[in-house]
């Protein structure tokens, strides 16, 4: 007998879920089926192509990635860094064509969610279609947010203010905590997602660190003043909707 393939682990995904609202055992066991069987993806490898035409969404499980888009002289900007939990290109159910890439910038986890099945999932558990259309919609508030910072804030404020979404996008998918997570990204990456030079990131980090409100070192990241950050930031987490509020 042919073992059937391991089912993703979807655990990031149903807490963050979670906290906006209940989320039932027969929508879990939904988009457990939905899902295809794990697979791995090296970090610097493209997860979708810029321009592709998708048949499938794609759930990061574990790792970072990132939306990108290219100029013709090379030159790379990031507009959102995808953590666990999140449904990557959940836009290409309806988009077709995308208009950017989704780089892994560290070693990844993956689930294919075939469209067909996604199609079939929205007309069995309305719901539940409304939890994943609510996920796409804070894509596009954190894209605002970004715009903003890239357009209006300092250098300083725009990385405190990714440091904020960041910690607190982790803990919602219970990969933070005692206001301490995991960020292995090198400042190159960081480079393109603030818009700023390598030397430019490196300084605005010694920067708040002598402020007193992280510790930033080795992949690692402790807020040390979450209220000050906050302010330098000028930080306000309502568009993340981590709040419950019944769909």
């Amino acid at each position: 007998m042919t073992a059937s393939p391991p089912k993703p682990k979807i655990t990031t995904l149903v807490e963050k879920l979670s906290l906006r609202d209940s989320v039932s055992a027969e929508e879990i066991a939904a988009l457990q089926d939905v899902l295809g069987p794990p697979r791995e993806v090296k970090a610097g490898a493209d997860i979708v192509r810029q321009h592709a035409h998708p048949l499938h969404s794609t759930l990061l499980i574990s790792g970072f990635s990132a939306r990108y888009s290219t100029l013709s002289d090379g030159a790379r900007q990031i507009t959102e860094i995808n953590v666990s939990g999140d449904f990557i290109d959940l836009h290409s159910l309806l988009m077709k064509q995308m208009d950017h890439g989704v780089l892994a910038l560290t070693d990844c986890v993956v689930a294919f969610a075939p469209h067909a099945k996604l199609i079939h999932l929205t007309e069995r558990h309305p719901h539940l279609s409304r939890l994943l259309w609510l996920d796409t919609i804070i894509d596009a508030a954190i894209h605002r947010q970004w715009l903003v910072a890239m357009g209006r804030r300092s250098g300083l404020a725009h990385i405190a203010h990714l440091v904020c979404e960041l910690y607190l996008r982790l803990k919602a998918a219970g990969q933070a905590d005692e206001m301490r997570f995991d960020l292995p990204l090198t400042q190159a990456v960081l480079g393109d997602a603030l818009g700023l030079s390598t030397v430019h990131v490196s300084r605005l980090i010694t920067e708040l660190r002598g402020e007193g409100v992280v510790q930033w070192a080795n992949g690692q990241v402790e807020i040390l003043d979450w209220r000050r950050l906050a302010e330098i930031a000028e930080f306000d987490a309502a568009y993340l909707r981590l709040q419950s509020e019944p769909v």
